[in-house]
């Protein structure tokens, strides 16, 4: 591979991260109008939508062939989407009792949690117990009194989100492109769609909501995954994660400028501290990892 020119690359670079940056507002654009929904469908109904029309994008984008598959790999889909759909519900409901920034903070730690096991370092467990007083500090007035209830779904959501993870990447091993996402997203949404209808009945189909839905689905999950795709192909995995480590920031600044949320000086300190220990986490695995390849490589 010819190396990268010194003037194009940075440039590339900075593209590149542009692209996670919009897809990270995309994500929190999306859950902001799901919120709106809210009144109207409830989180069950709101992750119905959710995962039908995500479902009904990725089928039509991926078109993906349903034979040569062994009962493992069956397995491991049907397990990656009913994941995936107890990860939004758990999301969803937070989300109805917790401000947007307050959710995406808490649900951060389930990621962060899993590669600082991975990474089977004593020191990565520093970053992780500075992301536990970011928490702390959010709980103690940081976004407003925080409702028990929906810390716990946050956490659930963020626990499920380490299990997405794995289960992706064991998914992507077996199926092809985005095949295995398009059929784990059908799973999930044949979960969730009784449980929606029984939450929201008649009002699903009201057009005003299935408009707001296609939305959420498309700011939610194509748009972000294509953007994603796109940005991968010229960063290195490890900036990536990196970049990603400023959800919580964002989804801060997406609820308050969309929904109104207030966001304290507190509840600043606290973000930033979780997003100072995701981005450290994975940045400390990176190298780690580095120098494992060299000292495998060495003579």
């Amino acid at each position: 591979m010819p190396p990268r020119s010194p003037v194009t690359a940075p440039g590339r670079s900075f593209g590149a991260a542009s692209l996670v940056i919009v897809g990270l507002l995309c994500q929190d654009v999306g859950a902001s109008f799901a919120v709106l929904l809210f009144p109207a469908v409830g989180p069950f109904g709101m992750v119905a939508l959710r995962l039908a029309f995500s479902a009904l994008i990725l089928l039509a984008i991926c078109r993906p062939s349903l034979r040569g598959y062994t009962r493992g790999d069956w397995l491991t889909v049907t397990v990656f989407g009913v994941v995936l759909a107890g990860m939004n519900v758990m999301f969803y409901e937070a989300l109805d009792r917790l401000s947007l920034g307050a959710a995406v903070t808490i649900e951060v730690l389930g990621p962060l949690i899993l590669s600082v096991v991975v990474s089977r370092r004593a020191a990565s467990w520093l970053w992780a117990v500075l992301a536990f007083i970011g928490v702390a500090v959010l709980g103690r007035g940081g976004l407003g009194e925080l409702d028990p209830v929906g810390v716990l779904f946050a956490a659930g959501a963020g626990a499920l989100w380490a299990g997405y993870i794995l289960m992706s990447a064991r998914t992507g091993a077996r199926f092809p492109r985005l095949d295995g996402l398009a059929i784990a997203m059908c799973i999930g949404a044949v979960v969730t769609l009784p449980l929606g209808i029984a939450s929201a009945g008649s009002a699903l189909l009201v057009p005003s909501v299935l408009l707001l839905g296609v939305a959420v689905a498309a700011l939610s999950s194509a748009i972000p995954y294509a953007l994603e795709l796109l940005a991968l192909r010229r960063l290195p995995a490890s900036t990536f994660a990196i970049l990603m480590s400023l959800s919580p920031a964002i989804a801060a600044a997406a609820g308050t400028v969309i929904l109104g949320q207030p966001l304290t000086p507190i509840g600043i300190v606290a973000i930033v501290l979780v997003v100072i220990a995701s981005a450290g986490a994975v940045r400390s695995a990176a190298v780690h990892a580095q120098r494992e390849q060299l000292a495998q490589a060495a003579p």
